[in-house]
């Protein structure tokens, strides 16, 4: 039997994946448990990332490897510290081990996302499921070491009850790149760590380059935000950029791993060395052909930009456009935040977010950002919060119009339930219960937006290179447009859009042609990855 690793880091098996380079394919981890059969799932969705002979991740997230690299820097040796995926576990593990350290998203699958599938479809979300089986699988091992969670989600465990039921040493919540590696020595030492660790963000100088490659060729461009969005969490709120020599050090890092994609990351990549909210032109287009013309460097794509960004400086947009050479199926997308359609919400609950303009024209900053995108190649998957804090139908119905005249511009709006969180920690979450009509018809506006844009995209989305996936990507959004259209229609013209009504016949089986047609399509997907299996044409 061997000894174990003192220091091993992971994440649940829905972080560890690449997603064949297909970084917007990670959100599907927010659906139900079971919602997508695993097999079918873990084959066509997310591929385990590959491990060496002792076990060592090849890739791993960004912030598993901000943490090794911390550790490393702060004196441990290599031979000490391992980053390996759930699955290989019982390889690392051994007496020996001392400490484990999980990154978390989503650990018990009440953030937004999550808990919007949640609602209206039921079930654990599948990265909690995975966060779960990550915890039984150290249980299971028969060894005891401390267990430390950390990452975007680690606010969830902040519950002692629930802390101890899971068996969980430490929480960290914030950055961790200086505080985590005196933790672990303590740890290591065998002494007391405290249950639940605050941290503050890192200074520039103390955030260590990351030794190995991530999941997606992500590289962070700037932490933190500065918008002061109260639904948003306190540590994104002091905004820094990273120098560029710095960025192309991890671009080379991630290299290594044979990929030739970039991801750039920052809450507002348009941001990039800005002076407060003034975007500085020279600096964003300088980075992008810093990174563009970097040897072995073949595609470029970005997490997060601001509408209000885009709106303010559509000339940058046009310039980032031209310096990767997008076209009409050679589009760029990345995340940004509409929220509301509601000008008195976006004062209440977002006022700089809207800056440089005012908070009454902000439906109209939102429609000029998605021309500007729309006239330049970009694809944005843009997300909407249902249930602020005091919001009124009448704010709800500010929003249906904004989403209605956003309907001929290529894209993905996202609708999330409010989650209590951040400024508004204190607040009520909504749920389904707590949806009117006027929630509902959002709802159905957004579906049906996407569904106008969705077989497209997946024709179209370069991440995803095999055929074969393709095609079976095409059949699930086929299916789920048929789907979701049924329960539109039946919803809109049968319940009068009393959806607590409709999930309540559905439970008790009064409505089935969904789960029939899912069957059916369940059976053909198999049959197609058979015939690609029998003709020799695996999926890569």
């Amino acid at each position: 039997m061997h000894n174990g690793v003192p220091i091993v880091l992971t994440a649940d098996r829905t972080l560890m994946s690449n997603y064949f380079g297909g970084m917007f394919l990670g959100f599907s981890s927010c659906v139900p448990a079971g919602f997508i059969p695993s097999p079918l799932y873990y084959k066509i969705f997310s591929p385990s990332v590959h491990v060496d002979r002792e076990g060592a991740a090849v890739l791993a997230p960004y912030g598993t490897r901000k943490i090794e690299a911390a550790l490393l820097e702060y004196g441990f040796d290599e031979k000490d510290v391992i980053v390996t995926s759930p699955e290989h576990l019982p390889q690392v593990l051994g007496p020996n081990t001392r400490v484990v350290g999980i990154t978390e998203t989503d650990p018990l699958g009440v953030g937004p996302a999550t808990t919007t599938f949640r609602g209206l479809f039921g079930g654990l979300p599948l990265m909690a499921w995975e966060f779960l089986r990550t915890l039984l699988k150290i249980r299971l091992s028969g060894f005891k070491p401390k267990i430390f969670v950390g990452g975007p989600g680690a606010w969830q465990l902040e519950d002692r009850k629930m802390r101890r039921v899971l068996g969980i040493t430490c929480v960290v919540v914030g950055e961790g790149d200086t505080a985590v590696p005196p933790l672990f020595e303590k740890a290591v030492r065998g002494e007391n760590v405290p249950e639940v660790v605050y941290t503050d963000p890192v200074p520039l100088e103390d955030i260590p380059l990351i030794r190995r490659p991530s999941v997606c060729g992500l590289v962070e461009i700037a932490r933190g935000c500065g918008r002061g969005c109260k639904f948003c969490t306190p540590t994104l709120k002091l905004f820094r950029c990273f120098p560029v020599d710095y960025i192309l050090k991890e671009v080379k890092v991630n290299l290594r791993s044979g990929s030739h994609g970039i991801l750039l990351h920052a809450e507002d990549v348009l941001r990039y060395k800005a002076k407060g909210l003034n975007i500085n032109k020279g600096a964003v287009i300088s980075l992008f052909q810093a990174v563009k013309n970097f040897p072995g460097v073949d595609s470029i794509e970005i997490s997060h930009f601001a509408l209000s960004s885009v709106a303010a400086a559509p000339q940058l947009v046009e310039g980032i456009s031209d310096i990767l050479d997008l076209d009409a199926k050679n589009w760029l997308s990345g995340q940004t935040g509409i929220e509301t359609g509601s000008p008195k919400m976006a004062k209440h609950h977002m006022y700089g977010k809207c800056k440089p303009f005012s908070n009454e024209e902000w439906p109209d900053v939102v429609v000029r950002a998605f021309e500007v995108l729309s006239e330049n190649y970009w694809v944005p998957v843009s997300t909407l919060i249902l249930g602020l804090p005091h919001e009124t139908d009448e704010d709800v119905w500010d929003t249906i119009h904004l989403v209605r005249m956003l309907r001929n511009f290529k894209s993905l709006i996202v609708p999330l339930f409010f989650v209590a969180m951040g400024g508004l920690g204190g607040e009520k979450s909504f749920a389904i219960s707590d949806m009117t009509p006027a929630h509902v018809e959002l709802l159905f506006e957004c579906w049906e937006h996407n569904f106008k844009w969705l077989p497209a995209l997946v024709r179209e989305y370069r991440g995803v290179k095999s055929l074969t996936r393709r095609k079976i990507l095409s059949l699930i959004t086929g299916f789920a447009s048929l789907f979701v259209g049924q329960i539109i229609h039946q919803c809109r013209e049968e319940y009068g859009n009393n959806i607590q009504k409709f999930i309540s016949d559905y439970d008790r089986g009064k409505i089935r042609k969904g789960i029939l047609r899912f069957t059916k399509l369940y059976d053909r997907i198999l049959k197609t990855v058979t015939a690609y299996k029998t003709n020799k044409r695996n999926l890569p």
